[in-house]
């Protein structure tokens, strides 16, 4: 059975970040630590609320401890301006190792078995979107967007989550910012951000146990050649008008006997029958002239057997074997891309944790490292999820993800504990609850 992993060991790992963050302030007279910024900082996401640490500075004052030292460290709370002003010139890739060391716990606990899908490879999602927007506050990690009648400064990032179909959770990966590089010309962009992920976590993976998914923006051959480098599997979407070579090679191959495969598979869904058609050719290239690279592409339509309506269609490019006993594998692979953006743009942007909302800009690196926050959060709750059964049994009874919140909001406001498996246990006793 895999083993729980405890909120106490991933909080370790992110105190041994912050400690290790260069002192970039001047002079003896330092009373807040960047330990104590930074935790401060995560508290506040962890618990999606912005007066946590003010109500804890009551609490201390009132009662002499408080959940701010008893739950995450601090020793000395900070005010949201010194946060703001301590991590302003940080860096975010200080805290890229909490994500590795999370992972490498999920890993040696056994928890990640669940997440291998095709030829027993991880699923690594990635996507890009925007943060916050502004058409007045910039600094220098901004994109820039000149238009006719205004300027406006954005913040972008690209998610990498590991994902499964059937999970109900994505796990964050450390993101990569969408910044100005330097050396650089031209304005940075979603697909310069995505190699430089692969090429930076290559070595953290064994060969070939990673299969990386995107859509069709990336589906072309500078970025497969890159991965196919780096001995990383890809699955990503593939559509006609972006890949018009490859989609006339399949049309040629029509007339070649064996060159199509099909495999079709009748599925029960509670209420009515589905088929599953599945279509694929090998050895394709993926774009015109000398050095093309050859490719395997799939497609899947699902149609309601008793109308014959078309429920889903998709088709990808991929760099593992198709067969009729791969191919289903390999497309629920392929669909399982979006969780990226369902379960984690989503809960991001929607369910709480204010993902587009500016929690600082400053002037140097406030925003993203902020924002860094704010994804080790969340996959510190992904993981309490995955692995501790207790906290499961207390987000089924809680039903929607805001009722859970709302009650660490309120309890931590008005009542001590001494630690994370306390009050956990305070509330499935309140709530009269067991683990299954």
């Amino acid at each position: 059975m895999p083993e729980r992993v405890k909120f106490e060991d991933m909080l370790a790992s992110l105190r041994r970040s912050l400690e290790a963050i260069p002192e970039h302030r001047r002079g003896s007279n330092i009373r807040y630590s960047m330990v104590d910024a930074g935790l401060g900082a995560f508290s506040v996401f962890c618990l999606q609320s912005p007066s946590f640490l003010v109500y804890q500075e009551q609490m201390r004052k009132q009662h002499g401890r408080d959940n701010a030292r008893s739950l995450f460290g601090i020793e000395n709370i900070p005010s949201d301006g010194q946060i703001r002003n301590l991590l302003d010139p940080v860096a975010p890739s200080y805290l890229r190792e909490p994500f590795w060391e999370i992972f490498d716990l999920l890993q040696a606990s056994g928890n990640l078995e669940c997440y291998r899908h095709v030829a027993g490879t991880l699923l690594v999602s990635m996507d890009g979107t925007r943060c916050s927007s502004s058409e007045k506050v910039h600094c220098d990690q901004c994109t820039v967007y000149n238009y006719e009648d205004r300027t406006t400064y954005v913040h972008m990032v690209v998610a990498a989550v590991l994902t499964a179909p059937g999970q109900p959770h994505v796990l964050a990966l450390e993101p990569e910012f969408i910044v100005p590089q330097d050396g650089h010309d031209k304005q940075d962009c979603e697909q310069e951000a995505i190699k430089r992920w692969l090429t930076r976590n290559a070595q953290r993976f064994e060969d070939w146990s990673v299969t990386v998914l995107t859509d069709d923006l990336h589906s072309h051959q500078p970025l497969c050649e890159l991965m196919l480098e780096h001995k990383f599997h890809f699955i990503l979407t593939c559509k006609p008008e972006s890949h018009p070579t490859l989609y006339q090679e399949i049309e040629l191959l029509t007339r070649v006997e064996g060159a199509h495969q099909t495999h079709t598979i009748r599925r029960w869904i509670g209420h009515h029958y589905e088929q599953w058609r599945y279509h694929w050719v090998t050895d394709l290239p993926l774009r015109t002239g000398k050095g093309a690279l050859r490719v395997n592409w799939c497609e899947v339509t699902v149609v309601r057997e008793s109308t014959g309506e078309k429920l889903y269609y998709n088709a990808w490019i991929t760099s593992h074997e198709l067969t009729p006993e791969t191919v289903e594998q390999v497309a629920d692979a392929g669909r399982a891309r979006w969780k990226v953006e369902n379960e984690g743009f989503n809960v991001l942007k929607r369910q709480g944790y204010a993902f587009e909302h500016n929690f600082g800009h400053g002037h140097q690196y406030l925003s993203t490292v902020l924002l860094t926050m704010l994804f080790l959060a969340f996959l510190f709750h992904s993981v309490l999820h995955l692995t501790w059964s207790v906290y499961q049994a207390i987000r089924r009874a809680l039903g929607a993800r805001r009722n859970f919140f709302n009650d660490l909001r309120a309890l931590t406001r008005y009542f001590y504990f001494p630690c994370w498996d306390a009050m956990i246990a305070f509330m499935a006793k309140e709530l009269e609850v067991e683990p299954t």
